[in-house]
């Protein structure tokens, strides 16, 4: 069963039955989390890097930006019974589109904000497709933590 994780949107789930999925990942990032052992899993689309562009947005909405919607993302696997140390973590998403000449680096800004978040909480990325010009499709089985891309019609797992 498919469960969608819109743009500025996380889902935390334990059904062994969901697939969480994104669409679009463009200059937004995708990150799906997957503790083995107990089997949730979670997936963020978040679209900026600070909250503190607009702190009602993110009191409203955590999920928009990557400071406060990652820390909602782990606590709410963790009271699902995970642990972040048996975590796999894949990373989606951070294009440069509609953007040419580099003017806001959005898609930059956000990997870079996912980066800080994760060194100072000792979380490592187990593997990642960020970058380029291209828009994304990410996927993540729940039962066993399969995280698939979808880039330009073709299939490939992260």
């Amino acid at each position: 069963m498919n469960q969608v994780v819109d743009i500025a949107d996380l889902a935390v789930t334990k059904d062994p039955q969901a697939t969480l999925i994104t669409y679009s990942l463009g200059s937004c990032i995708g990150v799906s989390i997957w503790d083995p052992e107990v089997r949730v899993g979670g997936m963020i689309h978040y679209m900026l890097p600070e909250s503190a562009l607009s702190k009602e947005k993110a009191k409203a909405n955590p999920a928009m930006f990557a400071d406060s919607g990652i820390p909602v993302m782990f606590r709410s696997a963790y009271e699902l019974g995970a642990v972040k140390k048996r975590m796999v973590v894949k990373v989606a998403g951070g294009s440069q589109l509609l953007d040419d000449k580099g003017t806001f680096n959005i898609g930059k800004r956000n990997y870079v904000m996912l980066r800080k978040i994760f060194w100072k909480n000792g979380v490592l990325i187990d593997s990642e497709n960020v970058g380029g010009s291209i828009s994304r499709t990410m996927k993540l089985e729940v039962q066993t933590g399969r995280v698939t891309l979808r880039i330009r019609g073709e299939e490939t797992e992260l």
